[in-house]
C-alpha cells in the first residue's frame, strides 16, 4: 500500500504544480470515519427514500400498464376473432343471398316461361276455335248457298217448264221434273 501511496503522489504531482505530501493525499482519498460513516447513512437513507418514493409507485405504475397493455392486446385479439366470425358470416350471408337470388331468378323464368307456354296454348286454342268456327260458317254459308241455288233453279225450271207446257203443273208433276233436272245438273 505504501508503494501505491507512493505512486498515487508522484502522479498527483506531475498534473499539477503544488506538491502533494502523503499523508493529505491518502487523508483526502479515505475521509475520517466518521464523515463516512455519516455520508454513508446519508446514502442509504437517499436510497431508501428514492426506492419507497420513486422506485416503487413507478413499478405499480409500470405493471398496471403492462396489465393495460395486454388486456387491450386480449381485447385486440378477441375483437379480431370476433370480426373475423362476424366476416364469415357475413360472406356466408351473401353467399346465401347470391344462391337465393339465382333460384328466385331461376323461378321466375320458369314461371315466365309456363306462362308463355300457356298464353301460347290459349292463343292457338283460340285460332283453332276461330278456324273451326269459321269453317263451320263457311260450310253453313256453302249450304246456304247451295240451297238458295237450288231453290232458284227450282224456280227456274218451273217457270221453264211452265212455259214449254204452257200449262199448269200439279205439286206431283214439279217434284218430278225437279228431281229429273236436279239428276241431270
Amino acid at each position: 500500500m505504501i508503494q501505491l501511496s507512493k505512486w498515487l503522489v508522484v502522479f498527483a504531482q506531475a498534473e499539477s504544480e503544488t506538491p502533494i505530501s502523503e499523508d493529505s493525499f491518502i487523508n483526502k482519498l479515505i475521509p475520517n470515519w466518521t464523515s463516512f460513516v455519516a455520508q454513508l447513512g446519508a446514502l442509504i437513507v437517499v436510497l431508501i427514500l428514492v426506492i419507497l418514493i420513486g422506485y416503487k409507485p413507478l413499478k405499480k405504475m409500470l405493471k398496471k400498464r403492462q396489465d393495460y397493455v395486454e388486456n387491450s392486446i386480449r381485447d385486440a385479439e378477441v375483437a379480431k376473432l370476433q370480426a373475423e366470425q362476424d366476416r364469415e358470416q357475413a360472406h356466408e350471408a351473401v353467399l346465401a343471398s347470391q344462391n337465393e337470388a339465382v333460384q328466385i331468378l331461376a323461378n321466375a323464368k320458369n314461371t315466365a316461361d309456363l306462362k308463355a307456354q300457356q298464353m301460347l296454348e290459349q292463343t292457338n286454342m283460340q285460332i283453332a276455335k276461330m278456324k273451326q268456327d269459321a269453317e263451320e260458317d263457311i260450310a253453313r254459308s256453302k249450304q246456304e248457298a247451295l240451297d238458295e241455288i237450288h231453290d232458284e233453279m227450282v224456280s227456274v225450271a218451273l217457270s221453264a217448264t211452265s212455259e214449254i207446257l204452257k200449262r199448269e203443273i200439279n205439286e206431283k208433276d214439279n217434284a218430278r221434273i225437279v228431281e229429273d233436272f236436279i239428276k241431270e245438273m
